[in-house]
């Protein structure tokens, strides 16, 4: 086998354990020092195909996996502030965990890298309470429209900030991935100018918190996926609970779970508790997942996939739950989203052999 085969088994290899080139080596003392700074193809050009659409289908196993224990086990759980603090409780666990274990390991950080993910897991906490302030101002069918528009704005960001641009069938291929989305969702719209005001701005802030993520990976900092998770996780866990004692969620919490203790066994309290804990580790899996997938495939490519998932997630409510009733417009939003999405697929390997070939 020649050097050239044997170094790029170990950059897939690499790949495949959620790690950048650099951590894979044995010399990790600096991100920098293994950066090429010559070569100014997109990481997510650089990634075999097969490992890409490995760690989408994990993203998307994991996060419909997520939707629908909270449909069955979660759906009265309503202490948004509190989940949040469990998942990056249980982020920070499951990454010490594997730190400890030598699943990666830690880079020298200077005082401005440090500042860099405090600001970052106030962003990160910042995106969760804007939708929630949102949800709270207009209706849920405004709010997805409205949150479908995050692709553009991903964008946008990468054309003003990063001067970056993609192939045009890139961009073709948003328009049905947007629109359809937008009409799965058609329904009753109440919203007032403060309500969308608001819902822009977090729309924003959501494709600001999506590309910065992927910039943390896969720019001058090249920080592996989970040591930027492990970075970040106990910020905004600290952030999420002082948010809920605020919000009033934990007298609150503890008087449902009194409430609960009282009028039912011991043991449906256990399973609540265990129901949680559950929840806290599949969403562990998630965040994993999640932040890999964003390095490898881009942030544009996690972005479109958010609008598939509401196109999935509601196909689900359908056939499985039965909760919902589809009508033309509906069906038809659900079919446009994946067509779409094939297309956009479709753009982006070509995009990737144009850029092996240059």
């Amino acid at each position: 086998m020649s050097a050239k085969s044997r170094e790029s088994d170990e950059a897939e290899l690499a790949l495949l354990n959620g790690d950048s080139l650099s951590t894979a080596s044995d010399d990790l003392e600096s991100n920098h020092k293994y950066e090429d700074t010559t070569n100014t193809i997109e990481p997510e050009y650089k990634t075999p195909t097969s490992v890409k659409f490995m760690w989408l289908g994990s993203y998307f196993l994991f996060s419909m996996l997520l939707t629908l224990y909270n449909k069955l086990l979660l759906g009265s759980f309503k202490f948004p502030w509190l989940l949040t603090c469990m998942h990056t409780t249980f982020a920070s666990l499951g990454t010490f965990v594997l730190l400890k274990l030598g699943r990666f390991k830690l880079s020298r950080l200077g005082h401005r890298d440090h500042l860099a993910l405090v600001a970052f897991s106030v962003l990160f906490t910042a995106n969760i309470a804007m939708s929630n302030l949102s949800l709270s101002l207009v209706s849920l069918a405004f709010f997805q429209i409205i949150r479908n528009t995050v692709p553009i704005f991903t964008v946008l960001i990468y054309r003003v900030w990063f001067k970056r641009s993609y192939y045009m069938a890139t961009y073709l291929s948003l328009c049905p991935i947007i629109i359809g989305a937008g009409m799965t969702v058609v329904g009753e719209y109440h919203y007032s100018a403060f309500g969308l005001f608001i819902t822009v701005i977090g729309v924003v802030l959501a494709a600001i918190k999506t590309v910065t993520t992927n910039r943390l990976m896969t720019g001058s900092l090249a920080l592996p996926s989970m040591e930027l998770l492990f970075r970040m996780s106990p910020l905004a866990a600290i952030q999420s609970f002082v948010l809920a004692a605020i919000a009033g969620e934990l007298p609150a919490f503890a008087d449902s779970m009194s409430q609960r203790a009282a009028e039912s066994s011991r043991g449906a309290t256990v399973a609540t508790v265990i129901f949680l804990l559950g929840n806290g580790l599949l969403a562990f899996f998630l965040n994993v997942s999640s932040f890999q997938t964003n390095k490898l495939a881009g942030a544009l490519t996690i972005s479109v996939c958010g609008n598939l998932k509401q196109a999935l997630t509601l196909a689900i409510g359908i056939f499985v739950f039965k909760d919902f009733t589809v009508d033309i417009l509906n069906g038809t939003g659900i079919l446009l989203v994946i067509a779409g999405c094939a297309s956009f697929s479709k753009a982006e390997l070509d995009s990737k052999k144009s850029s092996a070939v240059s």
